[in-house]
């Protein structure tokens, strides 16, 4: 038994090594891995395994993990900050998928009840590899990533329901007497012991295993918890999942959550992988072979069924048409939990053996193509949203489902100069409003989600809703007459849409975006970014910073440091970004100018240049910079003339080093003395 059970974890290990290896050098997802390994090593295929009981075992156990996990990782409190997506948009998507299904497989010639759980089963896709997906691409807090985020995590909550109707809905067709009472005692008994565990028994063990500071037996009291929980619900006729579920909700109230997380995950990932095995060894490679055609033409009817459901979920939440299309095309395939809920299907005989093939084949492929699909859907959401913006009834649904209600809503905006318009009122657009706000700048905010506008509406904020990447607007926020452009959101492909839209209306505005890493550079500077802040690069500052305060090295050094280092680094990555076709783009003052800088300083209140003429101040001869312009309020004096005089608040634009820069700057502070 041992020596069995050693042997076939070492063979799933070895194959699996080999497959991921393949695999990972065509960024295929690690999930589609194991599941092609149990295709290839099952009974289906090579015949080295069959799926036995310790398969099954290990399979199970991954399961429990799984659910353990999600419970643990389960945070209320961020959940409530995108709890409309969650629970509106999270409901809506399994119901339409099911009713649509339901309609489909009715017309195919399935019982209800069957066509109602292969509604269920399609209803939910994969939070795996959509995730993996999304951060690869550095989209998880994208509009469509998070709305995608929060409908798979409500999907995942939602396979303990689906668990807890299967057998109900296996015995509708003979009776439901008692079936009611028996759910509601079942459910009392779970909430109190929990509801006790939690209060009492879950606090106790770990305050006395952390007392002790052993990792190891930490980790066993984590198992022994989980386990306990699993059997518990199992005993009492439910499943071993919802009993893992319920636990890592237990433990995620206490201040040990973090801990346990730590510890399971690696047994979670380990386990995971033995249950995406044993699915693959459960599909027949023969009837996948020979019935390849329609099983391909189904996989597109189930992938155009969840991009519709998901599609219009996403809508009717108030979403733009473009974020729209995205999370519907992201939530198209189906999920690892429907794999758990089919197994059950199979138990209570609410699936034949085909129908279950039909279904893992189909599963599989669509699970396969998912990375492509998300990585190809951009253009084509891009297209129809062009198409759709050339009529008015297009312009709304480009626009979203509340967009008429908060253009009614809107105040008339004076009218602005020279002004500055923030994309996105995230950590960025909140940190720049603040700022321009106490500079006294005069801003308009740019924001996709509905409630986010209303929200700061009545807060008294100049925001108004509207996806930057369309003209109109841009052009609203009155782009013509703008002086600067921020773009702080984490999209981008959007960010290269808006920096190419603001450029065709006004090519003298300048555009400042952020991007996440050094190689988006590239193309927003060949569109005509005129600054580009990499997020990689701004935090590697930042560490330097915070190390040089460790070893004590004084402030004044620490700041000359860094605008040195700030100044040769954006210097070389603008080199890095610009094009190399010989092709003369322009001169540009910074990179035209080695070693030379531009800063702007103010006067400061009782400073020594205070009430003294730039010709008094001589600042090329005792400073070795030169005043470029000078903003006093809303004026800004361009190339002023030796006898122009200096006020407090003054804000002077100064050429020079680096070094004369930071010296100069002492006395634009400093008092009379």
């Amino acid at each position: 038994m041992v020596f069995s059970l050693l042997a076939n974890v070492d063979v799933i290990l070895g194959f699996a090594i080999l497959i991921l290896t393949i695999f990972y050098r065509f960024e295929f997802p690690p999930v589609l891995g194991f599941l092609v390994t149990g295709m290839l090593i099952g009974p289906y295929g090579l015949e080295i395994l069959s799926a036995g009981q310790n398969v099954d075992l290990n399979s199970e156990l991954g399961i429990i993990f799984l659910l353990f996990t999600i419970g643990v990782d389960l945070s209320l409190k961020e959940l409530w900050k995108i709890k409309k997506a969650l629970m509106l948009g999270g409901t809506l998507q399994i119901l339409l998928t099911t009713a649509i299904v339901l309609v489909v497989c009715s017309f195919l010639g399935f019982s209800p009840a069957t066509s109602v759980f292969l509604g269920f089963l399609i209803s939910l896709s994969s939070t795996a590899i959509v995730l993996k997906v999304l951060q690869d691409r550095n989209e998880v807090y994208t509009p469509h990533g998070k709305t995608s985020l929060a409908i798979l995590i409500f999907q995942d909550l939602a396979i303990v329901p689906l668990i807890l109707i299967t057998p109900i809905l296996a015995g509708s067709s003979v009776s439901f007497d008692g079936a009611l009472p028996n759910i509601f005692f079942k459910g009392s008994l779970i909430i109190l012991v929990f509801i006790l565990s939690a209060k009492f028994l879950v606090p106790w063990i770990f305050y006395y295993v952390g007392k002790t500071g052993s990792k190891q037996l930490f980790l066993v009291s984590v198992v022994f918890i989980c386990l306990s929980a699993a059997i518990f619900t199992s005993s009492i006729g439910l499943s071993l999942a919802l009993g893992a579920f319920l636990a890592g909700i237990v433990i995620s109230g206490s201040p040990y959550s973090q801990q346990a997380m730590g510890n399971i995950l690696p047994l979670k990932d380990m386990f995971m992988s033995f249950f995406f095995v044993s699915v693959g060894m459960l599909l027949n490679v023969r009837y996948l072979l020979d019935n390849l055609p329609v099983l391909i033409l189904a996989t597109i009817v189930l992938i155009v069924i969840k991009s519709i459901s998901g599609a219009v979920v996403t809508f009717l939440l108030g979403s733009p048409l473009r974020t729209t299309i995205l999370t519907g095309l992201a939530l198209s395939q189906v999920g690892e939990f429907s794999f758990v809920l089919s197994r059950l299907g199979v138990e209570y005989s609410l699936l034949s053996e085909e129908t279950y093939q039909a279904f893992l084949a189909v599963s599989i492929l669509t699970m396969g193509i998912t990375p492509f699909l998300i990585s190809a859907s951009y253009k084509p959401a891009d297209f129809i949203v062009k198409k759709a913006s050339g009529t008015a009834f297009g312009m709304k649904l480009v626009r979203g489902f509340y967009s008429d209600s908060l253009e009614e809503e809107e105040f008339i905006e004076p009218e602005i100069k020279d002004h500055l318009i923030v994309v996105g009122f995230g950590f960025s657009g909140k940190t720049i409003s603040k700022a321009a706000k106490t500079a006294g700048i005069p801003y308009i905010i740019v924001e996709t989600n509905p409630d986010i506008v209303r929200q700061e509406k009545k807060k008294g904020e100049r925001i108004q809703y509207g996806d930057a990447i369309f003209g109109a607007v841009l052009e609203h926020a009155g782009i013509k007459n703008a002086r600067v452009l921020v773009i702080g959101i984490p999209d981008a492909a959007a960010t290269r849409k808006i920096v190419e839209t603001a450029k065709e209306l006004n090519p003298n505005v300048c555009i400042i975006a952020k991007v996440r890493d050094l190689q988006e550079m590239k193309r927003l500077n060949a569109l005509g970014a005129d600054e580009i802040i990499p997020e990689e690069y701004e935090t590697s500052v930042e560490i330097f910073v915070r190390m040089l305060e460790k070893y004590l090295v004084p402030q004044e050094d620490i700041e000359k440091l860094v605008n040195e280092v700030r100044a040769d680094g954006y210097r070389m990555m603008r080199r890095m970004s610009v094009d190399t076709t010989g092709i003369d783009s322009g001169f540009s003052l910074k990179d035209g100018l080695p070693g030379v800088d531009i800063q702007v300083v103010k006067v400061g209140r009782d400073s020594n240049f205070d009430g003294k003429t730039l010709a008094d101040l001589e600042f090329r001869r005792k400073h070795g910079v030169t005043v470029l312009s000078v903003r006093r309020g809303s004026d800004m004096i361009y190339t002023p003339e030796g006898s122009f005089l200096l006020r407090e608040k003054d804000a002077c634009v100064l050429l020079g080093k680096p070094d004369d820069l930071f010296n100069v700057r002492k006395f634009f502070e400093s008092v009379r003395g």
